[in-house]
């Protein structure tokens, strides 16, 4: 039986358009994603720099994951790109890790076993210019409008980034008065149609490795020396063990994963180009509190996946239902008013007896942590025993439920001390110390 191999061919860009192809093998079959860059601003002659067509190779190799995973063959023909060793290295670990929740959920052994053929080239000693400008990726929820609101007050000027904004992100831009550098991703409609069907897998992708490299090519064909995310400690969390590694659903969210892109990224354009969470010294209950101090984007954000997948269908930014609505609500719940978070939602979601059974998972008295962008198993039981005997919260269903669970299971004095140890900074992130002493005073 033949083996069968994945191929990424090498990508084209058109400066004329701003249009960039990726093209991919797969068993007799052939795709192509377009991405589609603003013409207007595009800076001369940057594709033809050798910094540009690397970061133009590694990307295509990124974005071929949501082509790859419809098989998920152990080769990877990346013979057509010109690559460094230190880059293959980076892509088996986007291959493995970052396809790690979709390994798990399809039984798939994958990790130690993925052979990427290419042969390896030296660096390239290209430096491009790049203005002392801050390209922000923006989401359209909560982590990201804080992260601009603390750029904001340390007086820093900056760009947001989105790859097809809709909805929520849209709205938030438009709120923050920033411009926005918007690129179109165009995925191939053959891979859509073939996602899950028999002899097919489907499943998570590792969306914020692939934004971040649309990102990085957008900050060369512009002219921006800094890309800032806003993933926050907690993402570094995984889900469940399996074969052999944490599988996490937000694995390119992680600081393991920060290193290694940034180093990537510096290392391509001679460290003209930099990379960083300003928000990873926060836990997500910290990061609540920021956002909670100021009610600016309280009716144009969303971190709800589910409405956002939906486009807001019945008028609604949050469905009320889904893990990460459960889990924005209730990290809200200490920082804001009942009356407050219950307008944002348009519902109370702690007093729903059908959220009794996901919170038992959020907080870890049941299951496993959720396949999705949510906090700390302990940060969320944390959050719902600081709100336990609150007056705005004690009678809701969940809670009064959960809080004799919680302090048998944890302890009241656990649950009290991890509580604190949530709104202190953790030293543990890729800040450069100039940005983090501009925004350090404005985070407290």
């Amino acid at each position: 039986m033949t083996e069968i191999s994945f191929i990424i061919d090498r990508p084209r860009f058109d400066p004329e358009t701003g249009e960039a192809r990726f093209t991919y093998g797969l068993s007799g079959h052939r795709f192509t994603e377009i991405l589609r860059f603003p013409r207007e601003t595009l800076r001369p002659a940057v594709d033809q720099t050798a910094a540009f067509r690397n970061l133009l190779d590694l990307t295509a190799a990124v974005l071929g994951v949501s082509y790859f995973k419809l098989l998920a063959p152990f080769d990877i023909d990346a013979t057509a790109l010109s690559l460094t060793a230190e880059q293959h290295r980076f892509l088996i670990d986007v291959y493995e890790n970052g396809l790690g929740e979709f390994y798990a959920r399809n039984d798939l052994k994958r990790f130690g076993r993925l052979r990427l053929a290419g042969d390896a080239v030296p660096p390239h000693a290209d430096r491009p210019e790049l203005g002392d400008r801050t390209l922000v990726l923006i989401g359209g929820g909560k982590d990201s409008l804080v992260s601009v609101q603390l750029l904001e007050a340390a007086g820093a000027e900056m760009t947001l980034f989105a790859v097809n904004p809709k909805g929520p992100i849209l709205s938030s831009a438009e709120r923050s008065g920033h411009p926005l550098i918007a690129v179109e991703r165009v995925l191939d409609p053959e891979m859509i149609a073939l996602n899950g069907r028999p002899g097919y897998y489907n499943g998570h992708v590792p969306s914020t490795a692939i934004n971040s490299m649309i990102a990085a090519l957008a900050a060369l064909l512009y002219g921006y020396s800094s890309i800032v995310l806003s993933n926050e400690r907690s993402a570094s969390e995984g889900n469940i063990e399996f074969d052999g590694r944490e599988a996490n659903h937000q694995y390119s969210k992680s600081l393991d994963f920060e290193r290694a892109i940034r180093d990537t990224l510096a290392s391509a354009t001679g460290g003209a180009l930099a990379y960083f969470s300003l928000l990873r010294p926060y836990s997500e209950a910290r990061i609540a509190r920021l956002f909670a101090r100021s009610t600016r984007y309280d009716d144009v954000f969303s971190s709800c996946n589910r409405n956002f997948r939906l486009a807001g269908h019945d008028g609604s930014l949050w469905c009320g239902q889904c893990p990460k609505c459960h889990f924005v609500f209730l990290i809200f719940a200490p920082e804001m008013t009942r009356d407050r978070l219950i307008k944002i939602f348009g519902r109370n979601v702690l007093d729903d007896p059908a959220a009794v059974a996901p919170y038992r998972e959020l907080t870890g008295l049941s299951g496993h942590k959720p396949w999705e962008c949510v906090g700390e198993i302990l940060e969320a039981a944390a959050c719902l025993w600081r709100i336990a005997g609150h007056p705005d919260w004690r009678d809701a269903i969940v809670v009064k439920t959960l809080r004799p669970e919680l302090e048998a299971f944890y302890g009241a004095a656990r649950l009290e001390a991890a509580h604190a140890e949530l709104m202190a900074d953790s030293a543990e992130h890729l800040i450069p110390a100039s940005v983090e002493n501009a925004v350090a005073p404005h985070a407290h």
